[in-house]
């Protein structure tokens, strides 16, 4: 099959509500990558004009971050049929990333600090509960080492080294994880809650991540396995991207690991 028979449709959640730290760029990135590989894209919003059939029809899912108004919104709307679409998807390995805000909508609950509990998804075994209008944000640099056992080894065959993600969280809800893999354990910065050490959450092929920033123009590999694991599930064949230079988001990288005195296993 020739690259120009290849087609990917990225599924992005509520583009004008979760879209509060630029994780727009999340999206543009998936896409930029897909079209210097003359891959075919489209770009499909599951907002509230959108169907349970248009969740069905995406190869990939991007969420990003929202206020606690927006996010109630958002939450409040996903439900019935399209919440069973967006089960399904992710229940059979549809590949996405979920950042900031997003993963709490597919925990079981998310408290905010002010008003009632909002129901999620109860895709991810997570609840996320915000301790107050008067507790500290965690705000700052986030560098987690991938620990996801499908994940970590997938990344590790594509780049040939540790995988690490380089991002920045603002939050104010606390995660704690259930039965759910966690994405990563953090190496700078507080992650799902500052105490336990984890960082998001890993879950069939989909990534739940505080990091932002946005996360894969810090880490376009990322982006690349989000395409070849999407290009795989939908044409059911090996796949195998073609490189694509990135010298300058390397550079970027470990310009921030010294910034942040971070050593990782592969500069030891």
């Amino acid at each position: 099959m020739n690259n120009q028979q290849y087609e990917l449709i990225i599924g992005w959640l509520y583009p004008k509500l979760m879209s509060t730290y630029g994780d727009r760029g999340n999206v543009t990135t998936i896409q930029r990558r897909s079209q210097w590989r003359e891959f075919d894209v489209k770009i499909i919003p599951l907002d509230q004009a959108a169907t349970a059939e248009d969740i069905k029809s995406v190869d990939i899912i991007v969420g990003g971050g929202a206020q606690d108004r927006q996010q109630e919104i958002v939450m409040r709307d996903l439900q019935g049929a399209k919440a069973d679409a967006m089960r399904e998807k992710l229940d059979h390995g549809t590949p996405g990333v979920f950042t900031c805000g997003s993963p709490q909508l597919l925990g079981h609950y998310y408290e905010p600090g002010a008003g009632q509990r909002i129901d999620g998804l109860g895709i991810l075994d997570l609840v996320s509960i915000h301790p107050g209008e008067n507790t500290k944000r965690c705000i700052g640099n986030l560098v987690i080492e991938v620990t996801a056992t499908k994940l970590a080894r997938e990344l590790k065959e594509m780049t040939g080294t540790t995988p690490y993600l380089v991002g920045f969280e603002n939050h104010g809800g606390r995660t704690k994880l259930g039965k759910v893999e966690a994405l990563g354990k953090v190496v700078y910065g507080l992650g799902n809650n500052g105490e336990d050490g984890t960082e998001g959450a890993f879950y069939q092929n989909a990534i739940a991540t505080y990091s932002h920033g946005p996360l894969l123009p810090k880490n376009p590999f990322v982006a690349d396995w989000l395409i070849q694991t999407a290009l795989r599930q939908k044409y059911q064949q090996p796949i195998h991207l073609s490189p694509i230079e990135d010298k300058l988001a390397i550079q970027a990288r470990e310009a921030m690991f010294k910034r942040l005195k971070v050593e990782t296993i592969n500069s030891r």
